[in-house]
């Protein structure tokens, strides 16, 4: 049987990134684009999607070591429970948790009271515009 020469899909030859990410996002349509972002350049195995912070603090509180994610990107406004909210309470979790996930902040706010806030807490990674992009997730090295 010949063998064709089909054009390959490099992206999904490389291995990904990161184990795990979480989405924490009130906006499903934000949350869908960052995961189609996410998967189209092979940057995570695995996408956690949380609209509610809460429930997301709730997973993290419980979840093995295994299952925790390497990075979560976090939304600053939202109902219920916001982003600085979100990281108040991220302080309390187990040290498990704390060491394992880097929160990277996303937002389209373009409040520099926003940026200053977050860039002045210690587990704010990095604070970055929404909606994710190639470019930007080819950047994150944590």
């Amino acid at each position: 049987m010949d063998k064709k020469n089909y054009p390959t899909n490099d992206v999904m030859e490389r291995p990904a990134r990161y184990e795990m990410i979480m989405l924490i996002d009130d906006n499903p349509i934000d949350n869908l684009i960052n995961k189609k972002m996410v998967e189209k350049e092979n940057f995570s195995k695995s996408v956690l999607v949380y609209e509610n912070a809460k429930q997301a603090l709730e997973f993290l509180k419980t979840a093995n070591e295994t299952d925790l994610p390497d990075i979560i990107f976090l939304d600053i406004n939202m109902p219920e429970m916001n982003g600085f909210e979100f990281l108040d309470a991220f302080a309390g979790l187990d040290e498990k948790v704390i060491r394992k996930s880097r929160i990277i902040m996303l937002s389209t706010s373009d409040s520099f009271k926003d940026l200053n806030r977050a860039n002045q807490n210690r587990f704010v990674y990095k604070f970055l515009n929404k909606p994710l992009n190639d470019q930007v997730l080819s950047a994150i090295n944590i």
